[in-house]
This record gives structure tokens, C-alpha cells and sequence, in this order.
């Protein structure tokens, strides 16, 4: 069977990780002087709690050597890897993992590993290494598995909204200008993912108002929303988040939905109250 990797970025709960064996390596978070391991030694709540109280938290890429380690455990053992990392656009960690792959095959030649380039974040490439996880459990091949990534990475949609103009302004997302305007007049972005990075895409004012757009622009980018796991990840916001799933059934009719919390490596830039939903906007053929 293909081991699935992949990295705190993609916010996958617990339950699935152990339900489907999935390997999950640790992106660094920086706060107040202390340097930590994403949900080793610190979890989401307490970085919000920090953040709310005037913490800025900087991220760092998974450490090679706890990379280079995974893949050579997986080498020695003869078990095919693919390792789904963070977006190339927004970490390191992709051109880092790709080093110490070629490293490992130096010493283990006729190893089967690859790391693939999400061109996603948090739950949006959680759902490519789940959908991954899934297809390497029913037995599918390396090549099938990658094939399905394919498809993922071309087509998932990533539309996220941010309670505070401030975190993005800390990242370089927006002016500040538009952050101090925003702030004053409760005008709430939506972002989406393009080629790998961040791109604003509308200016609305109110949350209800952001979340009603969100599903509207689910529903006119999608070719079909059944038979597809929607995704929804909060930072610290079960109640939106909540709100978000309702009205996606209620517009949709569609109940598979996965929610779960924006972890400490996506949180860091995004900030506490940040919303995302994602999406296929063409439906993975079944084979």
C-alpha cells in the first residue's frame, strides 16, 4: 500500500490520520521568543489565544531532517511514499521535500517516492491527501493515486474571508490603507487561491453577507457539487463555521461536509475568525 504524507498545512483531523494512516510532518510556528511543532507542542487555540492578546507569529517549513527521515523510513521498508505538501507558492517545504527525496534515492535508488506540490492550503489540500488516503486503502496504484492528485490540483477551488484585515496586512496581502478603510467601514475580503497563491476577489460589508457570496460563488464555479466532500476550515469560529455548513445544505442539498480548525501553520498569517471553503468545481471521474 502507497504511504500518504503530508504536513500540519493541511488541517486534517486526528480521526482521519489514524483511520487512514496518514503521516503527518510538523511545519514550525515562532511565537513570543519560543520556537514550536505545529500540533506537537502547541495547537491552534493556544496560538489564537496568543494572537487575540497581540502575538505575531512568524511560520517556518518542516525541518529536512524530520523530511528526509520519514522517506527514508519509507525507503528502507520498500513501501511506494507521496508526500502532499503545502502550496510551492506560500512555503518552502515542497523545494525542500524534493531535495531530500533526490538525497534519499541517492542511497535507496529503486525507491518508489514523489513529493507533490499541492498548489493548496489548509484543508484544501487536506482533501487531496484524504481522497489520496482513501484510494491507497481500496489498493489503487502509485500512478492512480497521482493521477487523482492531478485532477485535485487542478480543480479544487479554495474561497476564504478574514475577521481582521490586520493579519493579511502583517503578510503583505493588502495596503494599508485598505486595512485601516476596511476596519472602519467592517469590510470583510474574499480571497481565493490561484496558481498556488492568494489573490483578493471581492470586498463585501458583514459576515452574513460574505457567506451567502462564498456558497454563491461555490455554486457558480462548480460543474456539479454532488458526490464531492466539501470542505469548510476555521480559525477558532466553530459558530460561522457552523452557519456556513447549514447554508451550504440548505442551497446545495449536499451533507458531505468536512469541517475542521485552521491549525497553527495557516492561522499564523490568516489570524483567528479567518473562514475557508473548498471545493471541486469538476467532479473526479470514477474509474
Amino acid at each position: 500500500m502507497t504511504t500518504i504524507i503530508t504536513d500540519t498545512g493541511s488541517d486534517l483531523p486526528k480521526q482521519l490520520l489514524d483511520e487512514y494512516e496518514i503521516i503527518m510532518l510538523p511545519l514550525i510556528v515562532q511565537v513570543n521568543d519560543e520556537e514550536y511543532l505545529d500540533r506537537s507542542n502547541i495547537e491552534p487555540k493556544q496560538l489564537y489565544t496568543y494572537m487575540k492578546e497581540g502575538a505575531v507569529p512568524k511560520t517556518a517549513q518542516v525541518p529536512p531532517s524530520i523530511i528526509k527521515e520519514t522517506l527514508t523510513s519509507c525507503a528502507r521498508n520498500g513501501q511506494p511514499a507521496i508526500y502532499i505538501t503545502l502550496s510551492s507558492g506560500i512555503s518552502g517545504t515542497y523545494q525542500t521535500a524534493v531535495l531530500m527525496k533526490n538525497e534519499v534515492l541517492e542511497e535507496y535508488p529503486n525507491a518508489q517516492i514523489e513529493v507533490f506540490d499541492s498548489q493548496s492550503a489548509s484543508l484544501g489540500y487536506g482533501l487531496m491527501v484524504y481522497e489520496a488516503a482513501k484510494e491507497a486503502k481500496e489498493g489503487k496504484s502509485f500512478d492512480e493515486i497521482l493521477h487523482t492528485l492531478q485532477h485535485y490540483q487542478k480543480h479544487l477551488e479554495h474561497i476564504f474571508t478574514v475577521d481582521d484585515l490586520e493579519y493579511l496586512l502583517r503578510g503583505g496581502r493588502v495596503s494599508k490603507t485598505a486595512a485601516v478603510m476596511g476596519t472602519l467601514l467592517k469590510i470583510k475580503p474574499v480571497l481565493h487561491m490561484e496558481d498556488g497563491k492568494l489573490f483578493p476577489l471581492e470586498k463585501l460589508r458583514g459576515k452574513k453577507k460574505v457567506l451567502g457570496r462564498m456558497v454563491e460563488i461555490m455554486k457558480e464555479r462548480a460543474s456539479s457539487l454532488d458526490d464531492i466532500t466539501i470542505g469548510i476550515s476555521h480559525a477558532d469560529d466553530t459558530e460561522t463555521a457552523k452557519a456556513l455548513k447549514e447554508l451550504i445544505i440548505e442551497e446545495t442539498g449536499n451533507k458531505n461536509i468536512l469541517v475542521t480548525m485552521i491549525g497553527c501553520a495557516i492561522g499564523a498569517h490568516a489570524g483567528p475568525g479567518t473562514i475557508a471553503l473548498f471545493f471541486l468545481n469538476t467532479p473526479k471521474k470514477v474509474s
